[in-house]
């Protein structure tokens, strides 16, 4: 007669509730983790081996993070310890790209369209925390043109003015928002940078 086979005992996940061999591709393997490790560390063992290095990493970033005092109690400076305390936190795009903060800075350029008309572009205002509708009302009164408020092809909000107020818009702008220095205004011209003033 042959052998009674027994059932098999599966070990089901306390947080997914599948099969714990298939915890990863569940619908959040990032939360089974933990109890992966804690229930069931021989069938991930490259869990165990991360949650080590982590323990090993965290341990080593306090360590490094307290300091010690000098012999009259005072915490060394950064000058006697040799670096910063402070790490600059780098915004890190997809690819790997590092992304540059954005200068406070404020372009202004002219635009012509049908030879004739023309169009004053202002960007980097809201970089200054100045509303850009609030802007585009008082440009529009003070000049006695039509302004507003559209997206550039950056996807960046920008000011029209219609009219070409280019040089008159400088004085403007740092009378009226004395946050703006004059030294943070360019001008485009030929396709290039020029400082105001």
């Amino acid at each position: 007669m042959a052998e009674k086979l027994e059932p098999a005992k599966v070990l089901y996940c306390g947080v997914c509730s599948l099969p714990a061999e298939y915890c990863e591709f569940g619908p959040d393997f990032a939360r089974c983790k933990p109890w992966l490790i804690d229930n069931a560390p021989d069938l991930y063992p490259d869990l165990l081996k991360e949650a080590n290095e982590k323990g090993v990493d965290n341990v080593s970033d306090k360590l490094q993070s307290v300091g010690i005092s000098g012999a009259d109690g005072a915490a060394p400076s950064s000058s006697q310890t040799g670096g910063t305390s402070k790490k600059e936190e780098v915004k890190r795009l997809p690819g790997g790209k590092v992304k540059k903060k954005e200068r406070l800075e404020v372009i202004i350029e002219k635009v012509v369209r049908n030879k004739r008309k023309s169009i004053t572009i202002v960007k980097g205002l809201e970089l200054f925390g100045i509303k850009l509708s609030d802007a585009s009302k008082k440009l529009g009164k003070k000049f006695a043109t039509g302004a507003s408020v559209v997206k550039g092809p950056t996807e960046k909000e920008q000011i029209d003015v219609q009219g070409d107020i280019i040089y008159d818009i400088v004085e403007f702008i740092t009378d009226t928002w004395p946050d703006v220095p004059e030294r943070s205004i360019f001008f485009i011209e030929d396709g290039k940078k020029v400082q105001a003033g």
